[in-house]
């Protein structure tokens, strides 16, 4: 009887487990999430400031391709892991001309950001936003985080945590037939 019941608690443990490994195993990470934004579906906050040369940038109301927006900081371990995946993106967007990239300094001294956006190859606009009008008008409080701005000036994505090429490449094909 004893063996029996052992049998059965070893089994009982066992689909437990099996269980906890599928879960585990199919979510999605806990530092990417798209997540809910009362932005998403509405006209894009103004997206103008001072890039490190200190030249004024901004992006049109209607940008007419998507852009991709990214508050970040030099010293952010999931923005530096996401760096590469930033550059390759816009290289492969470069050459569509479907999608941009416009950065935003984030909690950050601007030498800093600059210095690691020089080692990353960065090309496009990067934005200083010392007195956080940027972040404040996008709801940013975490780093990194990221926006996709649809060709009409919308909101389509609001992610927290490192983006990935194919992710960022999702969200824009999602975008594409959803708004087509």
């Amino acid at each position: 009887m004893g063996s029996h019941r052992a049998r059965w608690i070893g089994i009982t443990v066992l689909i437990i487990a099996a269980g906890l490994i599928a879960v585990l195993a199919t979510r999605p990470s806990a530092s990417v999430a798209e997540v809910q934004s009362p932005l998403v579906g509405h006209t894009a906050p103004a997206i103008t400031g001072t890039t490190f040369d200190g030249a004024t940038f901004s992006v049109p109301i209607h940008p007419g391709h998507f852009v991709v927006l990214n508050f970040f900081a030099s010293w952010c371990a999931p923005c530096q892991q996401e760096g590469p995946a930033l550059v390759a993106f816009q290289f492969e967007h470069q050459q569509t001309g479907d999608a941009s990239m416009v950065s935003v300094v984030f909690g950050d001294t601007v030498s800093a950001a600059q210095s690691y956006q020089s080692t990353l190859g960065v090309t496009w606009p990067t934005l200083t936003d010392g007195k956080g009008k940027l972040a404040l008008a996008y709801g940013v409080s975490d780093r990194p985080t990221t926006f996709v701005i649809a060709p009409d000036g919308r909101v389509v994505a609001y992610i927290v945590g490192a983006v990935t090429v194919k992710g960022l490449d999702n969200v824009i094909n999602a975008a594409k037939v959803t708004h087509a």
